[in-house]
């Protein structure tokens, strides 16, 4: 039997130690509430301070499920409560086990946190294909 993963593992500046400390007790907060909702919505990652106490960065990266979905409603959370504005963006891998067609790829989002919606996305399968279709591959 194969298992499937979903790794990935980004920083975001949250502009000052005193926001660092508020999402990840945010964070906190949304995960100790999970435990009692069968649609955690903070389940699939985890969330670090990257540069120390007095830092601003948070790393952010995969647990066992990896679940990509609820890393961008996180994170536009965390901009509509510390008021972000700049563009921001993650990439990740899908993965397997053991070798299995399709199992393999990844992709790419890019969020404005200012205006607290998706910009782009992209995908290694679909671009894949449309390049063997012969479309625009970079479009």
């Amino acid at each position: 039997m194969a298992d499937y993963f979903t790794h990935f593992s980004c920083l975001l500046d949250v502009g000052s130690p005193d926001q660092a400390a508020r999402a990840l007790a945010m964070f906190q907060e949304l995960r100790a509430a999970d435990q009692h909702v069968d649609d955690p919505e903070v389940a699939g990652f985890d969330l670090g301070r990257q540069d120390a106490p007095e830092g601003s960065t948070l790393w952010i990266h995969d647990d066992e499920h990896g679940d990509v979905e609820a890393v961008i409603r996180f994170v536009l959370r965390l901009a509509e409560e510390l008021h972000l504005t700049s563009l921001w963006g993650f990439q990740y891998a899908l993965t397997c086990s053991r070798p299995r067609l399709d199992a393999f790829g990844g992709g790419a989002h890019v969020i404005d946190l200012g205006a607290r919606k998706s910009v782009g996305s992209t995908s290694t399968q679909e671009w894949l294909a449309a390049a063997l279709n012969g479309e625009d591959a970079d479009a």
